[in-house]
């Protein structure tokens, strides 16, 4: 292997997550299947339709915003008719609970009376990479495509909360949105989580109704959504009409029992966990994806491989990306660029050089500001699949 090279433009389709025992040519295989259509979508993998679950293919995540038509989709209830008509009519959002100035603003109040703020800020699902986890684990089967940068533009969530006097008992803050209950009972709520008051008061937390330039698609939460980077993406509610600030952590729907949980300690794979015995997700650890190439290249000519992708952390910016054609024996380090924003994901380019034709794995491996590396094997089996952090592998023939 040698060092950097200038990197090829040419587009390719997809590549997949580690798991152990499976070839990254098979796996790449797998996370191709799947079919039909997604409203204001293009070329998602769905993997359910009512509700909608979509996810990119990881080719489609080379820009460095994530195109709206591409970005991953990962609802609970059904879409809002406001979300689907673009109507205002009616629609403001309530800020109480645990506030001494209950607020309810309109989308024309949060724009005139908090400084407008644009971000570049990753979203993943907790639940990426789902599909590598052995013994499965139950939820969508998501392989590397649940996550997405997008450029949103609204107001800091912290600005709002100051305007309305939080409280010194305040400590969760927590959304409800319009979307409906696959029920259809008006009275059932199909999500509502939240973020811990210091994760609220962060300045990379927005209360955002832009995306890409544009009002926030349908499935993206229109007419107004968190974007709380860093932590899962469930955790930046969409459709917003309530923020209730609380004296204790949320307790609504997806925030008890296994959802959006862990073991607060190591479990061997197929445990039953009680209950009692789970944690909250916060920070997402530190994750890398090859964009450029596809996995399975034939790769002619002799000279270095070009490699580029992305590289992020949910509580602070990553050091390094490493690249490895050798199965780990040896690594070279790619150039890595500085974030566009706190949350924005990075930009890696690298290249390979093959000493003699053949099969290979190219395998990357981000460091995050703490040193901590992604694994090269699924790491701590969970009930949920959740945290998959493993190193992302592509195929490669040397011609």
């Amino acid at each position: 292997m040698r060092s950097v090279l200038p990197l090829s433009r040419r587009r390719f389709l997809g590549a997949v997550p580690v798991a152990a025992g499976a070839s990254a040519l098979a796996l790449e295989r797998a996370a191709g299947q799947g079919g039909g259509a997604v409203f204001g979508k293009s070329g998602l993998r769905i993997l359910s339709e009512r509700p909608v679950n979509a996810e990119t293919l990881v080719a489609d995540l080379d820009p460095r915003y994530t195109p709206n038509e591409k970005h991953f989709v990962r609802n609970n209830g059904g879409l809002p008719e406001r979300a689907l008509s673009g109507s205002l009519e009616g629609w403001s959002l309530r800020v109480d609970g645990e506030v001494g100035n209950p607020l309810n603003l309109s989308l024309d109040d949060l724009k005139a009376r908090f400084e407008n703020v644009s971000r570049a800020l990753v979203l993943e699902c907790a639940g990426n990479g789902r599909a590598a986890f052995q013994p499965g684990a139950s939820g969508n089967q998501w392989w590397l495509g649940a996550v997405g940068c997008a450029r949103y533009t609204g107001v800091r969530l912290r600005d709002v909360l100051n305007a309305a006097g939080v409280l010194d008992t305040a400590v969760y803050v927590a959304y409800y949105g319009e979307d409906p209950h696959l029920s259809g009972n008006p009275e059932e709520v199909p999500i509502s989580r939240g973020v811990p008051l210091s994760k609220a008061l962060d300045e990379s937390t927005l209360l955002a109704w832009d995306m890409n330039g544009e009002p926030l698609p349908p499935h993206h939460g229109f007419p107004l959504r968190i974007v709380a980077p860093g932590f899962p993406a469930s955790a930046s509610g969409k459709w917003l009409s309530r923020l209730w600030v609380r004296d204790q952590v949320h307790d609504g729907p997806k925030m008890t029992g296994y959802s959006y949980r862990v073991p607060r300690y190591p479990v061997a794979p197929g445990t039953d966990v009680p209950e009692e015995d789970m944690e909250i997700i916060g920070p997402m650890p530190v994750k890398s994806i090859i964009t450029r190439p596809e996995t399975g290249v034939r790769h002619a000519g002799g000279g270095p491989l070009a490699i580029r992708g992305w590289a992020w952390a949910g509580d602070g910016p990553v050091n390094a990306v490493h690249l490895s054609a050798d199965f780990g024996t040896t690594w070279l380090p790619c150039q890595l660029e500085e974030p566009e924003n706190p949350f924005a994901w990075q930009r890696f380019e690298g290249s390979v050089a093959f000493d003699i034709p053949g099969h290979y794995e190219l395998w990357a491996r981000a460091t995050d500001h703490q040193g901590r590396q992604q694994p090269m094997v699924v790491p701590g089996w969970n009930p949920r699949g959740y945290l998959n952090n493993a190193m992302h592998r592509i195929a490669v023939t040397a011609l």
